[in-house]
């Protein structure tokens, strides 16, 4: 445990509170990605549904999750300010 100047003791984290919230923001992204690529399917098997291809789900939602990861490695890389 670290001692500030004023002697009271300070937890040693491994990251700040802007990492976390980073973080936090990062694994929003993530799962609104997997959202949206969610659904298209057809109660049938043996009915085709072309909407599984549809732009949302093969183009957005990929772009959407890898900028979560982006978000992820930034919070992670991000130094903490010391106080």
């Amino acid at each position: 445990m670290a001692v500030k100047k004023d002697n009271k003791p300070v937890a040693d984290f491994a990251f700040g509170r802007e990492n976390y919230m980073l973080m936090i923001i990062g694994m929003v992204v993530i799962i609104f990605g997997f959202i949206l690529m969610s659904g298209g399917g057809s109660k049938d098997p043996n009915v085709f549904n072309p909407e599984i291809f549809s732009a949302r789900r093969i183009t957005v939602a990929p772009i959407v999750v890898m900028l979560g990861f982006v978000i992820e490695i930034a919070a992670i890389l991000r130094k903490t300010k010391e106080e």
